[in-house]
């Protein structure tokens, strides 16, 4: 697999994610040259029939330059918010300004994660980003940090751009970086580091190989939250690549080049169930037997004989993760019944539920409808 999966016939819908260190020089000013040249890619992508939207970092770092706030606006949360609602209309201005010069034109969507872990809301998003997309706007997106707490928020826009990407039904995701891609170890720290070219399966020992540190100390993403993203683009069938952006013309020079890496994504969920599996947050976990969990991997639903405990405190239809021996998480999916009759029936066998529940029992924990494997 190469950059040829992220070519405009073969990717119809792209998301690029921009972050800080790259946008915005040590100075707390945009890099208005390097940006023109990534506007400039997405031009001749446009031409081509790609449509693309651009998930962009650095409203905080603006605004704390403007504001003379320390510490790029990152010492406190009144700061950074502060920061945030000031950047990002220096923010907007600049990719309007340049988009518009090459003939298109840009639109600002401002999210919250809770904007895109409630259901309605979600589907209120992908509908905006459909509509924008198919009219050849560029959308713009950030995480509205003037108005998120710790409680509510991404964090970073890696994971953003893959939840993004999974609202906007795209097929591919591009990361561009301060580094090329996932090597063995960190390269600043080990010489014997190898370069990862391609990943098709994101399991321990590729998560093993990450390190949450960002090089230019502007940014709040480091490669955990990359994989973290990839997880999430690949359960929604999109291809996700980490790619230099430390290079004039980045998109351009990923396709001449091919260096980077691409995590493989195989068919994707279904539309509700990608949803499910790139969720950030849960009300609460189940946690099941080694019988339960082997019942799982082979697609049948959670009952409650292979339940052993509850956790959280959480309403039917909520989100909860399904945990198995050694607290390995093994699904996601809708709970049938809330947290205290749930505990109620965990291991009980399917005969005796109503007995203890004192009304007619759910087929189900968990029904594999409403599940996803993780």
């Amino acid at each position: 697999m190469s950059a040829a999966c992220f070519a405009p016939a073969a990717c119809p819908r792209l998301v690029v994610k921009i972050g800080s260190a790259l946008l915005v020089d040590g100075d707390g000013r945009v890099r208005r040259e390097w940006l023109a040249g990534v506007v400039a890619d997405i031009a001749g992508r446009h031409r081509a029939g790609q449509r693309i939207a651009v998930v962009s970092s650095g409203a905080i770092a603006l605004g704390a330059r403007r504001l003379g706030l320390p510490k790029g606006g990152r010492a406190s949360l009144e700061d950074a918010q502060a920061a945030a609602a000031t950047g990002q209309i220096a923010l907007s201005h600049v990719w309007a300004e340049l988009l518009h010069g090459e003939g298109l034109t840009a639109a600002q969507m401002l999210v919250t994660l809770d904007d895109l872990e409630d259901r309605r809301r979600y589907l209120n998003a992908a509908a905006t980003l459909d509509r924008l997309l198919s009219l050849g706007v560029v959308p713009v997106i950030n995480e509205n940090d003037s108005v998120a707490t710790e409680e509510i928020r991404f964090g970073d826009n890696d994971r953003l751009a893959a939840r993004i990407g999974q609202a906007a039904l795209a097929n591919g995701v591009i990361l561009l970086s301060d580094i090329d891609g996932l090597y063995t170890a960190n390269p600043g720290r080990d010489p014997a580091a190898r370069f990862i070219p391609e990943v098709t399966k994101l399991d321990a020992r590729i998560r093993a190989m990450a390190d949450g540190g960002s090089a230019s100390g502007m940014g709040s993403g480091g490669m955990i939250s990359k994989l973290e993203g990839a997880r999430i683009a690949m359960a929604a069938g999109a291809h996700l690549a980490i790619v230099s952006g430390k290079v004039d013309h980045p998109l351009a020079a990923f396709s001449a080049t091919g260096r980077g890496t691409v995590f493989v994504a195989e068919k994707g969920a279904s539309p509700r169930k990608a949803w499910l599996a790139g969720r950030l947050t849960t009300k609460g976990r189940i946690h099941v037997d080694a019988g339960a969990a082997r019942a799982l991997a082979a697609g049948r639903s959670l009952l409650a004989a292979g339940a052993t405990a509850v956790e959280g405190r959480f309403a039917r239809g909520d989100v909860v993760d399904i945990v198995g021996p050694a607290d390995a998480l093994l699904a996601r999916g809708l709970a049938e019944y809330d947290a205290a009759d749930a505990a109620a029936i965990t291991g009980r066998r399917s005969d005796a539920l109503e007995a203890v529940l004192g009304y007619a029992p759910r087929s189900a924990m968990v029904h594999r409808d409403h599940m996803v494997l993780l």
